[in-house]
């Protein structure tokens, strides 16, 4: 059943109690007594907009003596909407119009009047207490669900300060560990240089200090140790990763546009990392093999291929061994900036890395992947 026609018996049932209720009452000394009380019976639906008017229109009823049912019904919703004291300025209002004329009409027993005057006390300021009773129950409901999410925000707020106070201490001790070592390699690396036999020695001594130095300013950046003036990497730096990769023997065939005119920094340093640790990874799984790197854009979209050969001699000790976390570190990021990472072997014994992101990252009141329910074009193996 619709809830509007739940609403609607239910206002039927409302007006017809309280005709029932004077239509079956005794007569009162009051001619008006009747037709008011139907009167106030018919305009209670007006409670739900207007409580007040529904009371207001109660008290001529209530003068005639008849008018108690509808005003027992509008009082209550007086008592669920207005603050205490409206609430008992309109119970008073009500009494008054009860009590005053009858008891100047009539003549009666003093037994009677207080009789008359508890009745109509109770009567009256019992269904006004009672709706205030029900919304003082709401609001302190309201309150206390409030109460939880500020505890809730307030232990989520402790909970996440104490994070980043972990991290910050795990950032110091990568910083003084790495560092330090870092450091070691380009000193005795440059004393290597200075004190080399031979060119060939001095310029991969000279590479690997220029290496470490990087290494540390990119440690330093990523644990945030720098000044505000650090650039972090991004498209505008792949020539020259793509350059360090191939003095260290690899062979890097590229294509692609490294300009980031059209693509944001969040997604420039995605692409930048992608191609980092993909080339690391061939760098110590398959030495000396060839390099396919393809960026290819594709509004809205940027895609991301490195597919290495199969490795032309096995990886030394050095270089070999369990796989690190990079890739899944990888996904994180470009899930970040909502796209999607794929990273499988190739039947010819290569390796492929392919990753596909918006040009500009979502935001947060956009859907959490930019081709979400529509369809992208896709880039096939080699």
């Amino acid at each position: 059943m619709p809830r509007w026609l739940w609403v609607l018996l239910g206002e039927i049932v409302v007006v017809a109690s309280p005709v029932a209720a004077a239509l079956l009452s005794h007569p009162t000394p009051f001619s008006f007594a009747l037709p008011t009380a139907l009167l106030a019976s018919a305009a209670l639906p007006l409670r739900l907009r207007w409580p007040w008017l529904a009371m207001l229109l109660c008290l001529p009823g209530l003068v005639g003596g008849l008018g108690w049912p509808p005003a027992i019904i509008a009082l209550y919703r007086i008592g669920r909407v207005y603050r205490f004291r409206v609430t008992l300025v309109w119970v008073a209002a009500g009494l008054i119009a009860m009590l005053l004329p009858l008891h100047l009409k009539l003549a009666m027993p003093w037994q009677d009047r207080v009789m008359s005057v508890a009745f109509s006390v109770f009567g009256l300021l019992g269904p006004a207490a009672f709706g205030v009773l029900v919304r003082l129950r709401r609001e302190l409901i309201a309150s206390l669900a409030e109460t939880r999410r500020a505890r809730s925000a307030e232990l989520e707020a402790r909970i996440e300060s104490a994070r980043a106070a972990e991290r910050a201490r795990i950032a110091r001790e990568i910083h003084d560990a790495v560092g330090h070592h870092a450091t070691l390699i380009a000193v005795q690396s440059a004393a290597l240089a200075a004190t080399a036999p031979d060119d060939a020695t001095r310029e991969v001594a000279l590479r690997l200090r220029v290496l470490a130095r990087e290494s540390l300013a990119e440690m330093r950046a990523a644990l945030g140790l720098l000044n505000d003036t650090a650039r972090p990497l991004g498209l505008a730096d792949l020539p020259d990763l793509l350059t360090r990769v191939c003095r260290a023997g690899l062979h890097i065939d590229f294509d692609g546009d490294v300009s980031a005119d059209d693509t944001s920094p969040a997604v420039g340093r995605a692409i930048y990392r992608i191609v980092q640790e993909a080339l690391t990874n061939v760098t110590k799984h398959a030495p000396a093999s060839s390099v396919q790197v393809r960026l290819v854009r594709d509004t809205p979209h940027v895609l991301v291929s490195i597919v290495n050969a199969p490795p032309t001699r096995p990886p030394t000790p050095a270089t070999d061994g369990p796989g690190g976390t990079g890739l899944e570190g990888l996904t994180e990021r470009v899930n970040t900036v909502g796209g999607t990472l794929r990273a499988q072997p190739l039947p010819d014994g290569g390796f492929s890395v392919l990753a596909e992101l918006p040009l500009h990252p979502p935001t947060k009141v956009e859907p959490a992947h930019s081709t979400s329910g529509g369809t992208t074009p896709t880039l096939s193996e080699p």
